[in-house]
């Protein structure tokens, strides 16, 4: 009845005890309950208290209480007095002003509020929910130390999964190691997480890659900020992707900077690419100062300067569009001062140029071009075997469909007013070999090294001359 033993600043409350004086040993029974200095509160049904080693073991509806701290509940408890440590076993759960942790086992240093989570660990809070199989707390400080692979499910149903690091809970500001960020959209992996919850701002530094689960595409670099508000995600230093097409054809795209917009509204999704943005793709290369792709209408535009080859065909205008179709390039649309060029059997330049062009492409290679307005072509005549150029034809007209076989050129159309001109090669002088804007690039041409390396290209670009046997 109310029985109260006393050792220093340690008091024991309970129904009743027993006390072994030689040993120096307490059972009590009933109602426990431990008071250790003016801080620390315990209570539990059973106690076992040895006086010499001050070492409390409870047992059954323990309750820790720590003051202005925390709360530890469990079944199990060992109480290492001059550690000032708590121990427990068979399952546990700390509770403080924000987080609820419980784990199989456990410890919490008194001293240094640290308490230390094993087995099953989980973290329950208003924001997300933690799973490991190890993790520290701070109770004081209310930071998470992440010790072991650790899944962390937002609000939002975007995962987290981290190797290490530490996530201050009262900031929500983090510094992790190695870790993956999943959302219904994406997929991101990093070797350093910069996180902070309450500005929406995520950043990811070294080997970083994002995965568009709905675009089949994957963004390389070296830093990424994620700013998660206005779904925007920003890739750089040696930024570059891979999309994936048909038959395994892979598009690379590299550029100074890759950012993934997304919107709640899918028609306004896009991706951009700027400064120094290159393209290399088995049937397809490029290079243009920015990019953007259009997801909702599978269209890439490119952006000042930019330039094409496609079989042997070099594309530019002041403005290019290309329509995506089942993966693969369905079709170009070229605004504004088109120009085409190929190279023939002997190296002579073939030209068309237009107000506009439409180029078709089947099978992965080009089909047909359509030029509106303002259209000019230079074609080389060969004889039947291409050993030799028979002369040169030059045509202005309003309209012009150039068809092509196997990527080469097979026939043209000239339409409204067509005027020709033919030059047989004795008369051809070195204005007669190109049409005006001529511009022949194919050292930029990138290759899939400088895609992904962003190696600097050659300046020296090789200029048309007549070439005859």
């Amino acid at each position: 009845g109310n029985v109260i033993l006393t050792q220093n600043k340690t008091t024991i409350y309970c129904d009743s005890a027993y006390l072994y004086k030689k040993r120096n040993f307490v059972e009590a029974f009933g109602f426990v309950r431990i008071v250790d200095g003016d801080s620390v509160t315990i209570t539990g049904r059973k106690l076992e208290y040895d006086g010499n080693t001050k070492l409390a073991k409870l047992r059954k509806d323990v309750v820790f209480t720590k003051l202005a701290t925390s709360t530890l509940y469990t079944d199990y408890l060992d109480f290492d007095r001059p550690k000032n440590v708590a121990y427990y076993y068979n399952n546990g759960k700390l509770v403080d002003s924000i987080n609820v942790l419980t784990s199989n086992k456990g410890y919490y240093n008194l001293t240094s509020n640290m308490a230390s989570f094993k087995k099953n660990v989980h973290v329950k809070n208003p924001e997300y929910t933690m799973t490991s199989d190890s993790l520290q707390y701070n109770s004081r400080t209310k930071i998470l130390y992440f010790r072991t692979p650790t899944t962390v499910v937002k609000q939002d149903s975007s995962t987290f999964v981290y190797n290490e690091g530490e996530y201050d809970t009262k900031t929500r500001q983090s510094d992790l190691g190695s870790g993956t960020a999943e959302s219904s959209e994406y997929v991101l992996e990093g070797e350093n997480f910069q996180l902070d919850d309450i500005r929406k701002i995520y950043k990811l530094r070294k080997s970083v890659k994002l995965i568009s689960k709905k675009e089949n595409l994957i963004i390389y670099g070296q830093a990424a900020d994620y700013y998660k508000a206005k779904g925007i995600i920003k890739v750089y230093d040696r930024a570059y992707l891979a999309k994936v097409g048909a038959d395994n054809d892979t598009l690379f795209m590299g550029a100074d900077t890759l950012v993934s917009v997304d919107q709640q509204d899918p028609k306004l999704d896009r991706l951009l690419a700027y400064n120094t943005v290159k393209i290399f793709k088995q049937d397809l290369q490029g290079v243009a100062d920015s990019v953007e792709y259009r997801s909702a209408d599978s269209t890439i535009y490119f952006y000042q300067n930019p330039i094409l080859w496609s079989e042997g065909n070099q594309m530019t205008a002041d403005s290019i569009r290309m329509l995506i179709k089942d993966n693969t390039i369905d079709r170009i649309f070229m605004n504004v001062n088109s120009f085409v060029i190929s190279q023939d059997s002997l190296f002579n330049f073939n030209q068309i140029k237009g107000r506009r062009m439409t180029a078709e492409f089947q099978s992965k290679k080009m089909h047909r071009v359509v030029v509106e307005g303002n259209g000019e072509g230079l074609y080389y005549i060969l004889s039947d075997k291409e050993k030799s150029a028979m002369g040169v034809n030059r045509i202005i007209c309003s309209n012009i469909t150039i068809r092509f076989k196997e990527g080469k050129v097979n026939n043209m159309s000239f339409y409204v007013q067509p005027e020709a001109r033919f030059i047989p090669p004795h008369e051809i002088t070195d204005e007669d070999i190109t049409l005006k804007g001529f511009s022949w690039k194919d050292q930029q041409k990138p290759q899939k090294s400088e895609v992904k390396k962003e190696q600097p290209p050659s300046s020296n670009f090789p200029v048309p001359s007549r070439q005859f046997k």
